[in-house]
């Protein structure tokens, strides 16, 4: 039976939500043929008492050839089921789909204003995602499949739009998209852009920065190394200040009153008492999160709120020989959607990313035999990048210290937990925020 190979497949794949937990059940909502044995199916997982929905691309076929053998779902009557986002030759449905805006049943192909899509492109799986599978077309088209589906219109498709519309920088202009109704409500099944084959990950072009001022004579400053990242930073201000002013532009913005900026801060206050109980060397640090927190209690001017990234850092940001282009507008694919498009203060994105910058320069350190030596480095180094990214961010934007100070908190005391958790080796590199 289909729903059982299907049940023993799905919890071993990368993008499933529910490892660790037993399935009570898997059924299948809807089963749709795309045309020449490529089906789109939609699955309800249910795990304790909750339902999870997760779309697949079903391929069928009498063998299996090697280069799908890691794809293989099971054998039935049917023949050899298999994940077909890994079939360039069925995939290439999804871009003609694109290209045509056809509709095949309740699957709806849809493509960008003003844009022709190449049809002739050839698909490859990216390997590293975890929550989505992303498929590179050729040189030209990253599409984006979301495996996990939420009702409603993805955050990333809504807001990039928004932007192309508007001839905003630093995004990946948008080719298309493809939905479906679920529970009645328009749901985002996958998002094609430009692929930027030219350009450089923010996170891997500041790890060598930092490896070449470790590898550097220890009386070589940051400043001198060879891989100085600082005009990338203030580059990358510059880019995120005016994004969020293009967001700003796009979407409705709000203004929160002296009484919701103090709710606020007791939701900080919640999460850093759960932090206290759970690790024990944050409680040092408590008395100084305290301040940060009161001293944005005390602020008597109303806070400017607006759609935001929601999960900002050097791994969402690509250097393009032109200039920086920021991706993943979906926020923290794990919260509701009506989270994530929540308006929130822009200064969230710029905490996000200047917790980046610490760990970029500090999670090096944590096998490395001379790490403790290397720690006043690793300081210097993030001080002098985050200065100028907040440099470039000024120049554009302004911000405000005492509302940027606890943001940053709050996202370092979730780091400790996360790291207590599941990275113990790495707990030095969020602590260090408090010294």
């Amino acid at each position: 039976m289909l729903e059982d190979l299907l049940a023993r497949w799905i919890t071993h794949q990368r993008w499933f939500a529910g490892k660790g937990r037993p399935l009570d059940g898997l059924s299948i909502d809807s089963d749709t043929p795309l045309g020449d044995g490529l089906r789109h199916l939609i699955l309800s997982v249910r795990q304790a008492g909750a339902r999870d929905r997760y779309q697949l691309l079903l391929g069928v076929s009498p063998e299996l050839p090697d280069r799908l053998k890691h794809a293989l779902i099971g054998v039935s009557d049917e023949g050899h089921l298999f994940d077909a986002a890994h079939d360039s030759s069925l995939t290439s449905l999804l871009l003609e789909g694109m290209a045509t805006g056809r509709d095949h049943g309740p699957i709806r192909f849809r493509t960008a204003p003003g844009v022709e899509i190449d049809t002739s492109q050839r698909s490859l799986v990216l390997g590293a995602e975890q929550s989505n599978t992303s498929l590179v077309f050729g040189d030209a088209y990253i599409c984006k499949l979301f495996r996990r589906l939420i009702p409603g219109v993805n955050p990333e498709l809504e807001v990039v739009t928004a932007l192309a519309a508007r001839g905003a920088a630093h995004i990946a202009q948008p080719y298309g998209w493809i939905e479906t109704d679920v529970d009645g409500i328009s749901t985002t099944l996958a998002f094609t852009q430009e692929y930027l084959t030219t350009s450089n990950d923010g996170w891997d072009l500041a790890l060598a920065s930092v490896r070449d001022l470790y590898g550097s004579l220890p009386e070589v400053s940051a400043a001198e190394a060879g891989g100085d990242f600082a005009a990338e930073a203030h580059r990358l201000g510059i880019a995120t200040a005016e994004i969020h002013r293009e967001l700003a532009a796009a979407f409705p913005t709000d203004v929160v009153s002296p009484s919701e900026v103090k709710r606020m801060v007791e939701g900080f206050r919640r999460r850093l008492a759960r932090a206290l109980e759970e690790v024990p060397a944050l409680a040092e640090h408590a008395e100084l999160v305290e301040r940060a927190f009161h001293q944005v209690e005390e602020l008597t001017g109303k806070v400017r709120v607006q759609r935001v990234h929601g999960d900002y850092h050097l791994g969402q940001v690509m250097r393009t020989p032109v200039d920086w282009i920021v991706l993943d507008f979906e926020g923290e694919p794990g919260q509701p959607i009506e989270e994530r498009r929540a308006l929130a203060s822009p200064l969230r994105d710029v905490a996000g990313m200047l917790r980046s910058f610490d760990y970029a320069a500090g999670h090096l350190l944590a096998d490395h035999p001379d790490g403790a030596a290397l720690r006043p480095r690793a300081a210097e180094w993030a001080i002098r990048n985050r200065a100028a990214f907040l440099d470039g961010y000024a120049d554009v934007c302004g911000d405000d210290a005492a509302l940027l100070r606890a943001l940053e908190y709050d996202k370092a005391v979730y780091e400790v937990v996360y790291e207590a958790r599941n990275r113990p080796t790495w707990l030095p590199i969020p602590l260090a925020a408090f010294r």
